[in-house]
């Protein structure tokens, strides 16, 4: 079987110390990328000093285009290997995780994006923090029809065929942080992969770690990731796609049971988190059915 070439995309953001975490982790992969790229949206130099001290062969950029999807499609553009991985410089990924990708794409479904399981760091959180944004599950499976994009996986632990990638346009730039959507980028080209026909595998063997967040930023995102549903939804619905109104009703039916559920157990913080989440769906669907153009 000819050896699939593999190329890696970390987007960063003014956080050196975030992305030495993670570029320790892709050092330590027991299947080694044949490319690394980090796309730097905020140059300091101790993320200079870091990349040149790194001990591996990174292809760096900088530039002035803000927005996680900006970096991913100029990582897109000037990727060499037949599959395109990203992580965000937060998360570090097991030592397998490379591998796991790679035998996804292996595999008899012969997927065109491969997904993957994100937890938490091992042990208890530090005082203050939290986990934020985790796909629990282990079990792999196989998506080859629209389903509510949130089950299929996340930006964190994602890959793909990059000439479907390069033939679907990319991530869609106005989506996502940084960019006036806010956040979405990533379950919106996992609905755009199935609709266009692709299947795509989570895979429970391949998994990554999201770094402990402050309990304050995790408020936070609660209006970002509700705003990104409702930008992702008026998307879709400017394109005629019915589908944005399943997605907008099913993600207002999650954020409902996690209220009422919060309610009846007395945990008041998760009654506001959901219902920061669901005041965000207003404006955004706004949003996305007069800017939110297709890709």
């Amino acid at each position: 079987m000819k050896r699939l070439r593999l190329s890696v995309a970390i987007p960063t953001c003014g956080r050196p110390d975030a992305l030495r975490i993670c570029l320790d982790a892709i050092a330590r992969q027991s299947r080694a990328p044949d490319q690394i790229i980090v796309v730097d949206q905020h140059p300091l130099p101790e993320t200079r000093d870091l990349i040149g001290q790194s001990g591996l062969r990174i292809e760096y950029f900088e530039q002035e285009r803000i927005g996680v999807s900006a970096s991913r499609n100029l990582a897109l553009s000037v990727a060499t290997g037949a599959i395109l991985a990203t992580t965000d410089d937060d998360c570090f990924p097991n030592a397998g995780w490379l591998q796991a990708l790679v035998d996804g794409f292996d595999s008899p479904a012969a997927p065109d994006a491969v997904t993957g399981a994100i937890l938490p760091p091992p042990g208890d959180p530090p005082a203050g923090m939290c986990a934020l944004s985790l796909r629990p599950s282990r079990e792999t499976r196989l998506f080859a029809t629209r389903v509510d994009p949130w089950l299929v996986g996340s930006g964190g632990n994602f890959a793909a065929r990059t000439d479907v990638l390069r033939k679907l346009g990319g991530w869609h730039e106005l989506l996502g942080s940084g960019a006036p959507g806010m956040a979405g980028e990533d379950i919106e080209i996992i609905d755009r992969l199935l609709a266009a026909g692709c299947s795509i595998l989570y895979s429970g063997d391949a998994v990554t770690h999201h770094a402990w967040q402050t309990k304050q930023r995790r408020r936070a995102t609660r209006w970002s990731y509700g705003y990104g549903i409702g930008a992702l939804s008026g998307q879709r619905l400017r394109q005629g796609d019915a589908n944005g109104w399943r997605i907008l009703a099913s993600y207002s039916r999650m954020r409902l049971r996690e209220l009422l559920r919060g309610a009846r157990r007395g945990q008041w913080t998760a009654v506001r988190e959901n219902i920061t989440s669901l005041g965000a769906l207003g404006p955004s669907l706004i949003y996305g059915l007069t800017n939110v153009k297709a890709n």
